[in-house]
């Protein structure tokens, strides 16, 4: 009986031994619960501590005031402008004297809005200085009749290689010209080097006999008396000393041009180099035509002598004549002379101007459509 009660009592000290082990005793939890609390206070107080940061922010702040101090004076500035007795002073001003008033506000204001106001009154004086200019243009009236279908007006100057000075008058045209520059003389390389630079179009302007014999053509000349061969030769010798050319036409030469045989050879020498001959027509029984359609050859023919007579009036007259001929055939070859240039050049500049409003075009020989077949 004894051995059994021990065992008994030894089971139960276990039981209570466990038991212990689990159980939490009541003066642990409120040490647990104030340690909760301080961990809190501490948490707390660690996220008030950023709070010092603030009292840097009046150094910042300090541009915020003078900003909100600037703000205040325009604010007050803008009540000034916008009060009523302001407002009545700005309009008397402008009834009485706008620009002494004004500018000076103007000045003031960062606007600027009445200051490119005033821009335009400045711009309004200005087109009032150029009208006088655009008035000059309306040079003087011709009375030049109005072209039909863009008519064609090509001028040619003839002699050129003579004198410089008065080439370069002509030069300055404010169109296309063609020049026939002379063989065989002091300025005739010079000449056509000038007028190519010009841009404008170089010919040779080849001396021929005339019918009256006792008239000399110039160096470099064909006359009656030459073989085909000489022509042919002579031809050429002028042709690389003015060239490159694109055409020739005659100087003098109404004794060749009225000799179908010579003109035989001339324009089968000009198809050759490949140029144009412009027959100048100083012999009303020329041979160019019936010779060149024989040769299936095209060829040019002068309309207009501008300076026949070395007057101005008369120029203008010829010129008058050269614009009916263009609108009847759709264009007109005129041929004048460098040693004109005291006049010559002047009346065409101040004819051209009329001439382009009035609707004719200008063309040298090689590109117009005056070609004859």
């Amino acid at each position: 009986m004894t051995v059994k009660k021990k065992t008994k009592r030894r089971t139960s000290t276990k039981k209570r031994s466990t038991k212990g082990k689990v159980y939490i005793s009541p003066y642990k939890t409120i040490i647990l619960c104030l340690s909760v609390i301080v961990l809190c206070l501490v948490l707390l107080l660690i996220n008030t501590l950023p709070k010092p940061q603030k009292k840097t922010e009046p150094q910042d702040s300090s541009a915020s005031i003078t900003e909100r101090f600037e703000e205040d004076t325009k604010k007050q500035e803008k009540e000034k402008l916008s009060s009523p007795e302001i407002k009545l002073e700005e309009k008397k001003p402008e009834a009485k004297a706008q620009p002494k008033t004004e500018p000076k506000t103007e000045q003031k204001k960062e606007d600027g809005k009445k200051q490119e106001s005033d821009k335009p009154a400045v711009t309004q004086t200005k087109p009032e200085e150029k009208k006088p200019e655009q008035k000059q243009p309306a040079v003087k009236s011709f009375g030049f009749e109005k072209a039909k279908k863009n008519a064609q007006l090509i001028f040619v100057f003839d002699d050129g290689g003579q004198n410089m000075t008065q080439l370069k008058e002509f030069l300055e045209l404010p169109f296309p010209i063609t020049v026939a520059v002379l063989p065989q003389i002091t300025h005739s390389v010079e000449a056509a080097e000038l007028v190519r630079k010009s841009g404008n179009e170089v010919i040779l302007h080849q001396p021929m006999q005339s019918v009256n014999a006792s008239i000399n053509p110039g160096p470099g000349a064909i006359t009656p008396d030459m073989t085909e061969a000489q022509i042919i030769a002579q031809l050429f010798v002028n042709i690389d000393q003015i060239g490159p050319v694109v055409g020739m036409n005659n100087h003098e030469g109404s004794g060749i041009t009225a000799n179908a045989e010579a003109m035989e050879i001339i324009l089968k020498t000009a198809e050759q180099a490949g140029i144009y001959f412009l027959d100048s027509r100083t012999n009303v029984e020329t041979q160019v035509p019936y010779v060149a359609r024989e040769l299936g050859y095209t060829w040019y023919e002068r309309n207009i002598f501008l300076d026949n007579e070395k007057t101005r009036d008369n120029a203008l007259t010829e010129l008058k004549k050269g614009l009916a001929l263009a609108n009847k055939n759709g264009s007109v070859i005129m041929i004048g002379h460098i040693w004109s240039a005291d006049f010559l050049p002047a009346l065409l500049k101040e004819a051209y101007p009329e001439l382009k409003e009035k609707g004719y075009t200008f063309s040298v020989v090689s590109k117009s459509n005056a070609q004859k077949r």
